[in-house]
């Protein structure tokens, strides 16, 4: 089994040690056959990579996007998950239901209509049009509905004795309670914000506002691409993302798996 999981592990390893080594290439390396193993410790290639785009523009209008982006999915979450599982209104289910049917849409289907109704809003070319439309998330209503239905009736029961109100309940009993799953639904929708490179590419023009993926475009060209400074940018673009999920990947165990610590 343990041989199982290290030959899985260097199968999802050999596309990140691929581009490093590209990264670190002669351009006249990267067409060798069969390819180089070993870099060439080219690292000239990371200095283009940086002077060809405004990184320093584009990573903080990533984290931009991504923490106002992650700040509404947390507050909808918890108040959607909330009414889902705890409170009593009628079509209850049903809507549960066509919301969890969002997720079997396909997006690309669409960009047309929203890209439309985005222009007679007036938010193209707007940090708007990169964070409303992603401040729902359905795997983060689905994930702490699942959560609060976990938690004893008897807690909501003693709150609403003392006065609280539901939205009080949900963001000062259930809320705190959820965080794991709260850190594990911020995490997948900073990570999205951070990889996204589709909408912000139809939606924006300015780079003043685009985020770190848009930027990664400037090296395709119709003269071909620089595949080692794209690789150089990919690595210092990924970097950040990577230490961040490292830092907080137990929370994917813990926020998909733990229900418990609701009574304490």
């Amino acid at each position: 089994m343990a041989i199982v999981a290290v030959v899985v592990g260097l199968a999802f390893l050999a596309p990140l040690l691929w581009v490093l080594i590209t990264s670190l290439s002669s351009r006249g390396d990267v067409y060798r056959f069969p390819p180089a193993l070993w870099p060439d410790w080219q690292w000239g290639n990371y200095a283009r990579a940086w002077s060809a785009a405004p990184w320093v523009r584009y990573f903080l209008n990533t984290v931009f996007i991504g923490a106002c982006t992650v700040a509404l999915v947390l507050v909808t979450s918890v108040l959607a998950g909330f009414a889902f599982a705890r409170m009593r209104f009628l079509g209850r289910t049903p809507l549960f239901l066509l919301v969890l049917a969002v997720m079997m849409v396909p997006q690309t289907v669409l960009i047309i209509p929203n890209y439309v109704i985005a222009s007679r809003l007036h938010l193209l070319d707007t940090y708007w049009i990169q964070i409303l439309p992603f401040g729902a998330s359905v795997f983060g209503i689905f994930l702490l509905r699942q959560f609060f239905l976990s938690i004893p009736q008897e807690i909501f029961d003693a709150a609403q004795l003392d006065g609280a109100g539901p939205v009080r309940m949900a963001f000062q009993i259930a809320g705190p309670l959820a965080r794991p799953s709260l850190i594990l639904v911020g995490l997948n929708t900073f990570m999205g914000a951070w990889n996204s490179f589709v909408w912000p590419y139809i939606m924006t023009t300015k780079d003043s506002i685009r985020p770190i993926e848009v930027g990664l475009n400037a090296f395709y060209g119709v003269n071909g691409t620089d595949w080692t400074t794209l690789s150089a940018a990919v690595v210092f673009t990924t970097i950040p993302i990577v230490v961040l999920f490292l830092f907080l990947q137990k929370y994917f165990v813990t926020g998909l798996y733990s229900t418990s610590g609701a009574v304490r």
